[in-house]
């Protein structure tokens, strides 16, 4: 039995669902997660989407009838005991959950993990997906279309779309393959409208976030070698045009732009601690230098966080560590 004949199999047997992503989810978690929950809704299934972060301002469109929850410990104290089978979805680490972290390790009937990302942590008693993925939501599009399990329609392929494009760069990135516009032809004989879309995913921003750009951009500095540049955003920045994380979403990409540079990497400040965002270009991968700080992610495009401290506690460390692999390259 193959992994997505398994996974209908779990589906059919049992009935009530919790399904959840990694802190801070971007679209492919947010999508992933609810065409999952409109699926196992068409079956008749119980299902929740409880995460450990609020949905990004920019997201919230997504979720038309609100119905992801904010995890609270107190409101949501029985939700592991409820669930006959947790879902874990666009994450492969325990620790990704931050607070709901305890819960998963401790839930003792089925857990599916259902991911593209590079090493995964054995949390889970079935893995579907895997690095030949674009995306959570190319996951889920063949998991449907492989086994039948309902037909899609309008609601469960907008998410899906949505997943694949955002996940892909707005196809641009390296597992864009032929199979992926395929599968976005079919998708969009549903009538989605792409170009709504976009624009309700990358062009309804608040004008703090352009202000922070600003600041942001002319925070880029590069290290000796001019082949990795750093990207700074301290926390009284955030504070001075009122923004929020989610506000700095593609930011690092910038610093990809410049000619020389191999290595992006964006320092971003918060209230508990430090955001560091990864890019790189070719084969030199982030993911590993991510880990090197209990972080991880794809092989261009990772992340870490550190938590009570602040950027001039930990940015030479994070530029030592990505020299290495400017050497390695070399």
């Amino acid at each position: 039995m193959n992994q997505f004949d398994q996974l209908k199999k779990i589906i059919e047997s049992n009935n009530n669902f919790l399904i959840t992503a990694h802190v801070n989810p971007d679209a492919d978690a947010i999508c992933s997660e609810l065409a999952l929950y409109l699926v196992l809704k068409k079956l008749g299934k119980k299902a929740r989407i409880v995460n450990h972060s609020y949905t990004p301002y920019n997201l919230e469109f997504l979720d038309e009838e609100i119905v992801i929850e904010r995890y609270d410990e107190i409101i949501h104290e029985n939700i592991f005991n409820d669930a006959d089978v947790m879902m874990l979805l666009d994450l492969n680490q325990a620790n990704r959950v931050v607070r709901m972290e305890n819960g998963l390790r401790s839930f003792q009937k089925t857990k599916v993990c259902i991911d593209h990302h590079q090493d995964p942590e054995k949390f889970y008693d079935l893995f579907i997906g895997g690095t030949e993925y674009s995306s959570t939501g190319e996951v889920l599009y063949d998991f449907i279309k492989s086994t039948n399990i309902i037909e899609l329609d309008y609601p469960i392929a907008y998410q899906i779309y949505t997943a694949i494009m955002t996940d892909t760069g707005s196809f641009r990135f390296e597992r864009t393959s032929p199979k992926i516009h395929r599968i976005i032809a079919e998708l969009l004989e549903f009538g989605l409208n792409p170009t709504e879309i976009y624009n309700k995913v990358y062009d309804q921003f608040h004008f703090s976030r352009i202000k922070l750009l600003g600041e942001a951009l002319n925070s880029i500095e590069l290290d000796s070698t001019k082949k990795i540049a750093i990207m700074t955003l301290p926390n009284e920045v955030q504070q001075k045009h009122n923004a929020v994380e989610a506000d700095v979403d593609g930011f690092v990409n910038y610093c990809l732009s410049i000619h020389s540079v191999q290595i992006g990497i964006l320092l971003y400040e918060l209230k508990d601690g430090v955001k560091v965002s990864f890019r790189s270009k070719g084969s030199i991968a982030v993911n590993k230098l991510a880990s090197e700080f209990g972080g991880g992610g794809h092989s261009n495009a990772s992340g870490a966080r550190f938590f009570n401290i602040k950027i001039d506690d930990i940015i030479n460390e994070v530029i030592t560590a990505a020299k290495k692999y400017i050497n390695e390259k070399e």
